[in-house]
């Protein structure tokens, strides 16, 4: 019987995991390498961090998709990856032959490089990645502040950044927030439209934004490239992901900042047996943005191209749209919504992105 490993449970790998009960694939064993039993839906922790949603209501079980199935689930991570020998190792040092691979996990902030950078944030930062661990982590600050103010201090301009910013003032309002954007402007990658409106949100919420960097922490301060000392509690640590460390000696083609390289179809450009979709992965042919909302739409795409290399046909091109609906969460009940060089804001806007991200938790859970 052939393998299919598939790594991680990311959006992609949770829609594919949703169709096997009732479409099984004969003549292959699968197995899942994914170290939490659920998905903590990322679109919705800046909303769970605001205060509008319990934590087990952002999140997909794994478990009862895997009921019926036959498939393996491992709760571990991957440590290496040896593409040619198509081999992989897991972190109790045990290792995992396979046919196939397909690769989806959540984005990556690596401890490692991040203090190299940013020496301090190991110790005192609260780091955003993995999402399970911030998630653990939150409620403790939430605690902290009713025993007196805090002076949090978000460090990463991402979408994310800009949202847990807002999300903080909204969940904290007495605390100081400042959001660091790591020498960028605000909301630097969108038009100048979508800028315009975040930098009025930020500044309606009496967020501080300093368009510095930061580059190192200690207890109670957060030193700037400016040789400005800002003072803090909590330094959230929302920088962009990082591939991870693991995949630079794969064997596997990989971009200029270390992700799979992959094709049209979500295959690896170097190995016709490896798959990938989300953040750990780059299109060659048309670069996208690592975006959730292009994830969610690869999960289908994904599946289909899995089921017809299994069954020995020729997987077939995913075209992702050319313009998607960008949704931003103002920490209230506003949100800012951006389609090409459209945007628009207000209250129902935030209504539409919670009703979005609802109906993707209740469309995958089965419990």
């Amino acid at each position: 019987m052939k393998n299919l490993v598939l790594l991680g449970a990311g959006h992609a790998h949770v829609h594919l995991l949703s169709t096997l009960a009732s479409q099984p694939w004969p003549g292959v064993q699968i197995t899942l390498i994914a170290p939490y039993p659920r998905l903590l839906y990322p679109d919705m922790v800046p909303g769970f961090v605001a205060g509008h949603y319990a934590l087990d209501k952002c999140v997909i079980p794994l478990e009862p998709l895997l009921k019926n199935t036959g498939i393996r689930w491992l709760a571990q991570s991957a440590t290496a990856l040896d593409a040619n020998a198509r081999s992989l190792t897991l972190d109790d040092g045990s290792t995992l032959n396979f046919d196939w691979l397909s690769v989806n996990t959540e984005p990556v902030q690596d401890r490692q490089q991040i203090e190299l950078r940013l020496p301090g944030a190991r110790e005192y930062g609260l780091f955003v990645q993995p999402t399970e661990a911030f998630g653990a982590l939150w409620p403790r600050v939430t605690e902290l502040a009713q025993s007196h103010a805090l002076r949090v201090a978000v460090i990463g301009g991402s979408a994310l950044g800009i949202e847990l910013a807002m999300a903080i003032r909204h969940r904290l309002p007495t605390s100081s927030v400042t959001l660091v954007t790591e020498g960028a402007s605000v909301a630097a990658h969108d038009t100048s439209a979508v800028q315009q409106r975040v930098v009025q949100a930020l500044k309606q919420r009496n967020i501080t934004v300093l368009a510095d960097q930061a580059v190192s922490i200690q207890a109670g301060e957060v030193t700037l490239t400016s040789g400005a000392r800002l003072a803090c509690d909590i330094p959230v640590i929302a920088s962009g992901a990082q591939a991870p460390a693991w995949l630079a000696g794969s064997g596997l083609a990989l971009d200029a900042q270390g992700f799979m390289a992959v094709d049209a179809c979500q295959r690896a450009t170097s190995h016709a047996n490896v798959f990938a979709a989300g953040d750990i992965s780059t299109r060659v042919d048309q670069p996208l943005a690592h975006s959730g909302v292009f994830a969610l739409r690869t999960g289908p795409a994904l599946t289909q191209n899995l089921a017809a290399v299994v069954a020995g046909l020729e997987p077939r091109p995913h075209a992702p749209s050319k313009f998607t609906l960008n949704l931003l969460s103002c920490g209230d009940e506003e949100a800012i919504a951006s389609w090409g060089r459209y945007c628009v804001q207000g209250h129902w806007v935030w209504l539409l992105k919670d009703w979005i991200d609802r109906s993707f938790i209740q469309r995958y859970r089965k419990d």
